[in-house]
């Protein structure tokens, strides 16, 4: 007789998820890079590697930045500041500012994949792994890995990521500066639109989308005010303004209620 609680999958002999080594997760989290979001970051980071290129930006430093700014948006802000001459404390700010968005995912994501015997440096390992791609991904998924496996599995994710971008981009280098204007546009296009998708479909929060929406449209107005720091200007303003309105808006919801 089948003691009750007991799941069909066992009864029958099926290995259950909890019956899973730790190879097979690290497996499944490496095959992440074959889904839709990885592809598309592939070829945004293809876009990137076309605007190191003909921004004169050296293959080895744009092989290095993909290592160690693990974020598409922060690199091309970065590459921008460069190449229009922005003093280096307002690039350290203004990459240092796109950034500090990943903190609150971090904080999210952490709690879903520590264990007691997970090493406090392990997790500032692997947080410095997750960008908006890896971060998206890990949350839908994640809770469908046993947590002794969430660990290894958001690794080898974000590790699968990290790497074969930045083998994309030491490939692609040498073609992409040759390219026609239009192709190149069409790849560089890629990364704005990446951008600008993947923090609109993983807002959690309207004063994202209010942030969004108003740094877009400060932006131009900036370029042309402010060339050397438009990106800063263009985002702290942004956020600032969208905070404004936020907490206008929420006021208003009190009142009513």
């Amino acid at each position: 007789m089948e003691r009750q609680g007991v799941s069909s999958a066992a009864t029958d002999g099926a290995e259950g998820p909890g019956d899973r080594s730790t190879g097979y997760w690290i497996g499944r989290g490496m095959l992440g890079l074959f889904s839709l979001p990885g592809m598309i970051l592939l070829v945004s980071f293809s876009g990137f590697a076309a605007f190191a290129a003909q921004s004169g930006i050296p293959m080895a430093q744009a092989v290095f930045m993909t290592a160690v700014i693990w974020a598409l948006p922060a690199k091309v802000i970065l590459v921008g500041s460069i190449v229009s001459g922005a003093p280096l404390i307002a690039a350290f700010l203004a990459v240092t500012l796109s950034s500090i968005r990943l903190m609150p995912m971090i904080a999210a994501l952490v709690p879903e994949i520590r264990t007691r015997e997970t090493p406090t440096w392990a997790l500032l390992l692997v947080s410095h792994l997750i960008a908006i791609t890896a971060w998206v991904m890990a949350m839908q998924r994640v809770q469908a890995v046993p947590r002794a496996h969430r660990f290894a599995y958001v690794t080898a994710l974000g590790l699968t990521l990290t790497l074969s971008s930045m083998t994309l981009v030491a490939l692609v280098y040498p073609f992409v500066a040759t390219f026609p204007p239009l192709v190149a546009g069409c790849l560089f296009f890629m990364t704005p639109v990446y951008f600008l998708a993947s923090i609109w479909s993983s807002a959690r929060q309207r004063v994202i989308l209010v942030a969004l929406v108003v740094g877009l449209a400060i932006g131009p107005f900036a370029a042309i005010a402010f060339p050397d720091i438009d990106i800063l200007i263009s985002g702290i303003g942004g956020g600032t303004l969208a905070w404004a309105i936020e907490r206008a808006w929420r006021k208003r919801e009190e009142r009513a209620a």
